[in-house]
């Protein structure tokens, strides 16, 4: 008999608009164990209606999370002749870890200006950044661009200091409108500003203005490029006030800015209060906010985890946060290795042991039953992808809080 497995998402009224925050909510109240659990499953669930023969025996099988829980990719991923390639045993353990364990990744490097434009008669090289992307592309891992611009001095190629301001303002569109066109319907999400709060090279020569003319350069690149601005500070430092103030002057000149970058690099435990509170005020923006940068640069392994565990249920429960991105997870591999994961040795840290413990087993939907005796089962399950099998015929499908979007 021909088994017809008919899947309805039904639509989630949430209790509170997911790109609004409360003012008068006390902060203390939403960080209960409780209330993150509340939260989470009022913004990270939906109703997961099955319809089937009566009795049947129904068994939901999540395969990959909406959420982004990503990485940053290191370049020695790529196996070249640089200083600094991994072994094939190393390489073999990275790529093993990444396609198992996350569903997002950002180029650490490779996708800078600095890296794939080294000089002016160089032309582009996105050679490494392009073997990322395609590894990925064949491990069903989603990726953003990062960044397009990076305007500390440091990081900006001599040879695009000693441009006039003219030749200046045209590599600069022209940078733009290349990282977006170049992986147009591959990558369509680009940190279009790294730091503007620390560097200002670019405003210092040409203008504030030149901030809008690299996101209309990129858009014209791809129009359907999602743009965000990146900061740090803001979660693990001071720098909160400057963040709003500066995304609000951004806003108001018109750059089309479409989303909220922010680092985590912490030194040390972290004030959740402050977190919460500065997720907050980024969400009045009504903008998505995603965490890019993500470790904690010490040495006390029980620190780390409890760190991990309590940074990624704060942001997990927040309904304005897309996504969490961790700046590596190899210690080999890792430009803090004291935050990394997986030891050297490929061993897991406790914080490793907390990551996996949260996304593939608090929040990851597994369950069975019968549908009752009008054809329907129905579960609440996290958002993503899944695997549906009644009476022992499998279909595919996706639970989605963003479909309309």
């Amino acid at each position: 008999m021909k088994i017809r497995i008919s899947v309805l998402i039904v639509s989630v009224f949430l209790a509170w608009n997911p790109r609004e925050v409360r003012a008068e909510e006390d902060v203390a109240a939403k960080l209960t164990p409780r209330a993150i659990q509340t939260r989470i499953r009022e913004h990270r669930m939906g109703d997961l209606i099955i319809k089937a023969p009566p009795g049947a025996e129904v068994r939901v099988e999540q395969l990959r999370h909406e959420f982004w829980f990503g990485t940053a990719i290191s370049n020695s991923m790529v196996r070249t002749s640089f200083r600094g390639s991994m072994g094939s045993e190393d390489l073999r353990q990275y790529q093993k870890i990444l396609a198992k364990h996350f569903n997002a990744a950002v180029h650490e490097n490779a996708f800078k200006w600095h890296s794939c434009e080294r000089a002016a008669t160089s032309g582009f090289d996105y050679s490494t950044a392009e073997a990322i992307y395609q590894w990925c592309a064949e491990n069903d891992i989603s990726m953003r661009g990062h960044c397009i611009f990076w305007a500390t001095d440091r990081y900006i190629q001599d040879w695009v200091k000693k441009l006039d301001n003219r030749a200046l303002r045209q590599v600069v569109n022209r940078r733009a409108h290349d990282a977006t066109s170049r992986f147009r319907g591959r990558i369509e999400e680009f940190d279009l500003n790294n730091e503007l709060i620390f560097g200002d090279f670019y405003r210092r020569a040409l203008g504030g203005g030149i901030i809008k003319e690299m996101a209309e350069s990129a858009k014209r690149g791809n129009p359907n490029a999602v743009l965000y601005l990146n900061e740090q500070g803001a979660l693990a430092g001071g720098n909160a006030d400057k963040y709003v103030k500066l995304i609000r002057q951004t806003l108001d000149a018109g750059v089309p800015i479409e989303g909220i970058g922010c680092q985590g690099h912490f030194g040390g435990m972290f004030d959740p209060e402050h977190v919460q509170e500065t997720l907050d005020r980024l969400g009045r923006f009504n903008l998505p906010i995603k965490i890019t940068e993500y470790d904690l640069n010490s040495s006390d392994e029980q620190l780390k985890a409890k760190h991990l565990r309590t940074f990624y249920e704060i942001c997990f429960a927040h309904p304005a946060v897309e996504g969490i991105m961790m700046w590596g997870f190899w210690e080999g591999a890792h430009w803090r290795p004291k935050a990394a994961l997986w030891k050297r040795d490929w061993s897991e840290t406790p914080a490793a042991k907390a990551y996996l413990d949260l996304v593939f087993n608090q929040w990851w939907t597994r369950q069975q039953g019968k549908a009752n005796s009008e054809g329907i089962y129905k579960i609440r399950a996290f958002y993503g992808k899944y695997r549906i099998t009644v009476n022992g015929k499998a279909k595919e499908m996706t639970l989605s809080k963003n479909k309309d979007r």
